[in-house]
């Protein structure tokens, strides 16, 4: 579930999100995957300011988490089940350009783009896998991406990018690389 906000609510911290995929349940351990990942135990399930006993993917929840402080929580943060997830810093991807007239620019080699993944929004630096530096609008092409801090990533994860302000386009992630083990015990 990536993390969209948090509260306190009954002294305890709630993150809200919309679960992707599997399930929870009272009682689950869930890990934090990101920069300053954490676990902690779900006490509670609230779904439209309902209590429920398990919440499946589809669902917009929050988590009433035990365990851990509201600070160690960041909107882009993704809750798993311990183990199935982890924060990567760089990844190989198949990107498409936005047309002109939707936005897309030429991105060359070691430029900085804004790439939002889930929630999460973080800068990183592109370079052409091919044989040009440059990628021009309307154009698909292979990219290795190095993130400025570590989000949490799957291989086939979608996301977009922004170059200079403005959405330029579209991609998904192929491989993975810089696996970073942030989990605090």
């Amino acid at each position: 579930m990536p993390v969209e906000d948090v509260f306190r609510r009954r002294g305890l911290v709630m993150p809200t999100g919309r679960i992707e995929r599997g399930r929870v349940r009272e009682g689950d351990e869930v890990e934090l995957v990101g920069l300053g990942g954490a676990t902690a135990h779900v006490t509670g399930i609230d779904a439209g300011e309902r209590p429920v006993g398990e919440a499946c993917a589809g669902m917009n929840v929050g988590l009433l988490l035990r365990g851990v402080v509201a600070e160690a929580f960041a909107r882009g943060q993704v809750l798993a089940a311990p183990g199935s997830v982890d924060a990567h810093a760089g990844f190989a991807a198949d990107i498409t350009l936005l047309s002109e007239e939707h936005g897309g620019a030429e991105v060359r080699t070691g430029e900085r783009l804004q790439f939002h993944i889930r929630t999460a929004v973080v800068s990183g630096v592109v370079t052409s896998t091919e044989d040009t530096d440059a990628l021009r609008p309307l154009h698909k092409g292979a990219v290795t991406v190095t993130l400025e801090q570590p989000v949490a990533l799957e291989e086939g994860q979608s996301f977009a990018f922004r170059h200079h302000g403005r959405a330029a386009g579209s991609g998904t992630v192929t491989r993975l690389a810089h696996p970073l083990d942030l989990r605090v015990g």
